[in-house]
């Protein structure tokens, strides 16, 4: 039996080729991580998939906020404080630690081309997001503002987070920063922030107006809002939570009627500067 020696000696040259792309991987990264010894390589945990878009584009963006332990613990804040906060005139003073991942091309539902991007924060913190309305508004925020500041973007606010799907694409590992330049991180309490908040009008009306509601519609004035990019919503079972930043507006209501949360959507117009909220009404 006689072999090709061509044959042979292109096998041959193929596996040297692979064993010096290793060594020079594994320098490569030696070398990554001699330069960078205060850094780690993370591989985070689904969370929960926001999706958005892009603006004036209107290209659909998928937002993946993922869980870690490896991230640091945010501030301990309290709901009470969190509405401070977000009545304050520099919201900005509170900080989430996140790692903002590159962005990465996927397929959707529909077969069509997106863009998705990973952002990494605390497991604990993301887990507190979770069972908290308020909370989970807040995070999805602050994630497009930092993902709006990395990449200079613009996201619409008008979000929607999915239910059966925690992640898109898949999972990839994240290069962090173990160790963090020492900030001081202080809450002040914001009195004359929170006094200059105002509660805006605002009318609650039934669909149909007669027989068994089927929606419960609030229309909120919100004169002098210049965007709808300042509001933080959230909508419970049975009450309304608005924040207008900063320390424009603050509306707290608890309604007579129970409603779908999770189906709820709501409308900001910029000519009459009205937000409607519009709650499918689940029982009376």
């Amino acid at each position: 039996m006689t072999s090709d020696s061509s044959l042979l000696n292109s096998e041959l040259e193929l596996e040297q080729q692979e064993e010096l792309y290793q060594q020079l991987l594994l320098q490569t990264m030696g070398k990554v991580q001699a330069e960078n010894p205060d850094s780690t390589v993370i591989r985070p945990q689904p969370g929960m998939c926001v999706k958005t878009i892009s603006e004036p584009s209107k290209e659909k963006v998928f937002v993946n906020i993922c869980q870690s332990n490896s991230v640091p613990h945010p501030p301990e804040l309290s709901r009470e404080e969190l509405v401070e906060l977000l009545q304050s005139e520099d919201p900005s003073g509170y900080r989430v630690p996140m790692s903002l991942g590159e962005p990465h091309t996927e397929i959707d539902n529909n077969s069509q081309g997106c863009t998705a991007y990973d952002v990494v924060i605390n497991q604990d913190f993301f887990q507190k997001c979770q069972k908290d309305p308020l909370f989970q508004q807040f995070v999805i925020l602050v994630s497009l503002e930092g993902l709006e500041s990395k990449y200079n973007l613009e996201l619409s606010r008008d979000w929607k987070v999915l239910k059966n799907r925690k992640f898109l694409g898949s999972v990839c590992e994240q290069n962090i920063r173990t160790k963090s330049k020492p900030v001081i991180q202080e809450l002040q309490p914001q009195e004359s922030s929170t006094a200059a908040a105002k509660r805006p009008e605002f009318t609650l009306l039934v669909e149909p107006p007669a027989g068994q509601p089927e929606y419960l519609i609030a229309e909120i004035k919100l004169p002098g809002l210049p965007s709808s990019r300042c509001l933080v919503l959230d909508v419970g079972e049975d009450r309304l939570v608005l924040t207008a930043r900063p320390s424009l507006f603050h509306l707290d209501i608890f309604h007579p009627l129970l409603v779908d949360q999770e189906n709820s959507v709501a409308q900001y117009n910029n000519s009459t500067q009205i937000l409607t909220v519009t709650m499918p009404v689940v029982s009376s």
